[in-house]
């Protein structure tokens, strides 16, 4: 009942996106969430500091879009409602009041050579001020303390001097600065925001020719897309052949063909050719759903430098703004003289009290940072990930799937059984392998239809999935089990199977078929390391990153790859089950942090375990997408290093910027104190210090690291690399989550030549 009502509550709810223009740095936040909890249908809300972004979950029958966004306005924020798939961005050019202010200014300088020029720069804080004044008087009623009221107390300190060029400038750079920090942070985290909108949100139904809302498109549905149109949901191709730009998702620049069968995915570019799509999820659960999803976690999660940056700035504000006080009333109290250098000393100290360059220091640089990963193909759950990929040691990789294709090719299958068919056993196997996701489930698919033989899934009782071991099922009360050597003992045989030519140490996959208790099949299967895998091994190798393969596959089999990978890896443990994945991994983190990537639910408690999981996102199976921290949109490992020199050069940024923030305000301090304390100069340096911080880390988006070249790899010669081969010579064959239908398409296949298969018998084994 409670679930129930979870779920009809959650269907009242609505999540609005707003654009909140005037939002300068975490500061304000306290004054958004003042204004937002002042309604009652508000249930949660989230504020997006770079993005200027505010996110809300509310009950649209009990607060509307427009009431939230009059009371953000009321306040100066400048908010409006997103409209899905765009991200609105109105100040292309400064406001007509802040044109004219300077334009006040300027004029003021000819006071040299006409007196009565002066009283311009009044003029010029007349026109300014009101921006700011109302801004400051919205935070006042909301009782938060923000830089607007720093700015309005310098500008009547200075009035109160008479120094009105002074105030007429300190109101100019403030309100011109917060323009620009708005166009610069707009550039900074346009790729972002392009992913999180880039969600398709119509949809052409091939049947009828109608076009519909993506999200009411059913499962199963076959959708027309035309050359030049976006795919609008996750589908195979059922007719037509085309190139598909997948760029969006994996950071590929080459478009990839598509034929009938091929799988597309949500969001990518159908290039040329008409092609029908048969729909194989529905709108919110697609790939490029799942891609803006995770998008939008990152932006909220804070990484830990940014949450300490917003500890220090709690106290660093009221500290500055105490001191500037008892700097003023210093000169009163003991009757000093030179009140006005006093006074001006103060309001320096004042301005410095503006924490914005250090508050956008960390979050700035850190989207940067997401957004390059992202164009890369490889997208991080949040900000902290980064921070914890740039401290780490050591990197462990799953072979199957990850370091490999994982697409295997039947080498030979053998029955062991005399009393039944070779195409009966081979239709048996197929039928079970068809419930199972894993590549050499594909395999031993593949190698039936290749020979005629039409699986039949839906004969297949009691579907069983063993991670680590196998698979069972029951046709016809045939219990029959198919996995590595571990299947052996859950089949209750006492002895595995040996024959000639499948000795593991050869570098192949064995499997073995068992019916009851009885060996009814030997197979072995092969499989290549992926392109590209060679050179990343190598090159993290070159960055100091100790790299680890963890398999459950065999001993022989996982020296076949390290062969491949020119004997790059540095250690090497085979045969394990996932709880020995997870195992080694606390072994590793005892030496230093530890990543770990892989594809299958086999990895997905080493995932969990690891500091940071990598997980492969579309090649990869759904739990271990969920059980990572960072998602590889594409089959290329070769993006692991590059995300891992992402990750140093943004910690590197953030240093750079914090320093850039603290050195500057010292320097402005410094001068004052020296005698100089020119309140123009703290704005001007206060307004800089923020443009060059954000323009620091937008580095990020256009530099190409370049991997130094180490001549001695670690890791490169046999010397230094560990073989773990466990004494119980056992071998995994990993499997994936049940699924109650195929998952290889093979229900319906048709065959030219269909070979006679006996009808299935009870086996009993003495």
């Amino acid at each position: 009942m409670e679930a129930m009502v979870d779920k009809n509550m959650s269907k009242k709810l609505q999540k609005s996106y707003f654009d909140v223009l005037g939002l300068c740095c975490s500061s304000e936040i306290q004054l958004i969430e003042n204004i937002v909890k002042s309604f009652d249908g508000v249930k949660d809300f989230t504020v997006v500091v770079p993005t200027k972004t505010l996110i809300v979950v509310h009950d649209s029958l009990l607060v509307s879009q427009i009431q939230i966004v009059k009371a953000l306005n009321r306040a100066r924020l400048e908010a409006n409602v997103r409209v899905s798939g765009e991200t609105n961005h109105k100040h292309k050019w400064p406001s007509r009041y802040t044109i004219a202010s300077g334009a006040l200014l300027l004029l003021s300088f000819f006071k040299y050579f006409y007196s009565p020029l002066r009283w311009l720069a009044v003029g010029a804080i007349v026109v300014g001020i009101p921006q700011i004044m109302l801004k400051a008087f919205a935070a006042i009623r909301n009782l938060t303390f923000d830089i607007n009221i720093l700015v309005l107390i310098t500008v009547a300190g200075s009035v109160a001097l008479q120094d009105y060029w002074e105030a007429g400038t300190v109101v100019f750079l403030f309100t011109v600065s917060q323009w620009l920090e708005s166009r610069a942070s707009y550039k900074a985290t346009a790729v972002m925001s392009s992913l999180v909108s880039m969600v398709p949100q119509r949809a052409i139904l091939a049947e009828t020719g109608q076009e519909v809302n993506a999200d009411e498109v059913p499962l199963n549905t076959v959708l027309a897309v035309k050359a030049g149109e976006t795919i609008p949901i996750d589908g195979v191709v059922v007719q037509g052949n085309s190139e598909v730009d997948e760029k969006t998702l994996t950071g590929e620049s080459f478009p990839v063909s598509k034929q009938k069968d091929s799988p597309v995915w949500a969001g990518t570019i159908n290039i040329n050719g008409y092609i029908s799509v048969k729909t194989t999820a529905v709108a919110e659960d697609s790939v490029v759903a799942r891609i803006a999803k995770i998008v939008e976690d990152a932006q909220i999660k804070k990484s830990k430098t940014q949450r300490f940056m917003d500890r220090c700035a709690k106290y660093y504000t009221p500290a500055i703004v105490v001191i500037s006080a008892s700097i003023a009333v210093v000169p009163l109290v003991f009757q000093l003289g030179n009140k006005k250098e006093w006074f001006h000393l103060a309001l320096v100290v004042l301005v410095t009290a503006c924490p914005c360059a250090l508050l956008l220091s960390t979050p700035v640089a850190m989207f940067c940072a997401l957004s390059k990963a992202a164009t890369l193909g490889v997208l991080f759950k949040g900000a902290e990930h980064l921070e914890t990929l740039a401290g780490i040691k050591t990197m462990a990789f799953d072979k199957t799937g990850t370091i490999t294709r994982g697409e295997f090719l039947v080498v030979d299958f053998k029955s062991l059984h005399n009393d039944i068919s070779f195409n009966t056993l081979l239709h048996w196997i197929s039928s079970i392998e068809c419930k199972s996701s894993h590549p050499m489930a594909a395999a031993l698919v593949d190698f039936a239809r290749a020979r005629g033989i039409e699986a039949k899934p839906d004969m297949v009782e009691e579907f069983e999935n063993f991670p680590g071991e196998g698979i069972y099922g029951k046709i016809k009360d045939n219990e029959i089990y198919i996995g590595n050597k571990k299947i052996v003992s859950r089949a209750g045989c006492n002895a595995v199977p040996t024959l000639e030519g499948y000795e593991t140490d050869q570098g192949v996959s064995v499997g073995y078929v068992f019916l009851g208790s009885c060996p009814a099949g030997i197979f072995s299967l092969s499989d290549t390391c992926r392109t590209g895998a060679k050179e990343a091994i190598h090159e993290l190798n070159s960055l100091g990153i100790k790299t680890v393969m963890l398999t459950g596959d065999s001993h022989g089999a996982a020296m076949r790859a390290q062969d491949q990978l020119g004997g790059g890896l540095q250690a090497i443990h085979s045969e394990l089950l996932p709880e020995g994945k997870s195992r080694i991994i606390k072994e590793l983190q005892a030496v230093g942090p530890t990543a770990m990537i892989g594809d299958g639910i086999n990895d997905a408690p080493a995932l969990a375990t690891a500091e940071i999981g990598i997980s492969m996102g579309v090649s990869g199976s759904a739990l271990a997408m969920e059980s990572g921290d960072v998602v590889l949109f594409s089959n290329d490992i070769r993006k692991i290093p590059k995300a891992y020199l992402i990750a140093k050069k943004v910690k590197r940024k953030i240093i750079e910027n914090v320093v850039i923030s603290m050195v500057t305000k010292v320097g402005v301090l410094g001068l004052a104190v020296a005698g100089h304390p020119l309140v123009w100069v703290a704005v001007l340096t206060d307004v800089g210090t923020c443009l060059l911080v954000i323009f620091n880390s937008m580095m990020l988006l256009k530099e190409e690291e370049t991997p130094p070249v180490r001549e001695k790899v670690r890791g490169g010669n046999n010397k230094d690399i560990v073989y773990n081969k466990p004494s119980t010579a056992v071998t995994s064959v990993p499997t994936n989550v049940e699924k109650k239908s195929c998952a290889r398409k093979c229900c319906g296949a048709e065959s030219k030549q269909k070979p006679e298969i006996e009808e299935p018998l009870l086996i009993t084994c003495e």
